[in-house]
């Protein structure tokens, strides 16, 4: 069986040490979805929704998430990320918003949880700006589509 990393030898939860890592050029890519009525995706696609433009503040959103990831998630290590891309696009035929997002960093750990939760906190973010016109939205598809660096190499989703 393999040993968790984040255990200590008496099963406490530890932040890994990455001391002795090597230095490596990282990157992950992490998507979600959330889905919505067709009046949410109208205030959306004609920028009317009832607390502003609504993608542009997700990304925004987005993008600050990932730079507090190390503050959120007890074990993730704060991290200096070199780049952040966050993407909110209109989905027609979800129908609803889709986010991907990109984190980037030459580093000892990966950045897999900073895409993440960019992902996720931008749809949160469209879920907030939305709400009045439709409460029943669902936020899904949270998965991590790729990551590269480090000793693992790289890694991309199958699905």
């Amino acid at each position: 069986m393999t040993t968790l990393s984040h255990l200590d030898a008496a099963g406490r939860p530890r932040m890994v040490d990455v001391g002795d890592k090597p230095v490596t050029a990282r990157r992950a890519v992490a998507e979600g979805a959330i889905v919505m009525s067709e009046a949410a995706v109208a205030a959306v696609r004609q920028e009317s929704g009832p607390k502003g433009t609504v993608l542009v503040t997700a990304e925004l959103a987005g993008t600050m998430a990932a730079k507090h990831t190390g503050e959120l998630i007890p074990l993730c290590h704060p991290l200096p990320l070199e780049q952040v891309t966050v993407q909110a696009t209109l989905d027609e035929t979800l129908p609803g918003v889709r986010v991907r997002a990109e984190a980037r960093i030459t580093g000892k750990t990966g950045v897999e949880m900073e895409a993440l939760t960019a992902v996720s906190v931008a749809l949160l973010t469209v879920y907030d700006m939305l709400k009045a016109v439709d409460r029943s939205m669902k936020i899904e598809q949270i998965v991590l589509r790729e990551k590269s660096g480090g000793t693992s190499g790289t890694w991309i989703r199958g699905d």
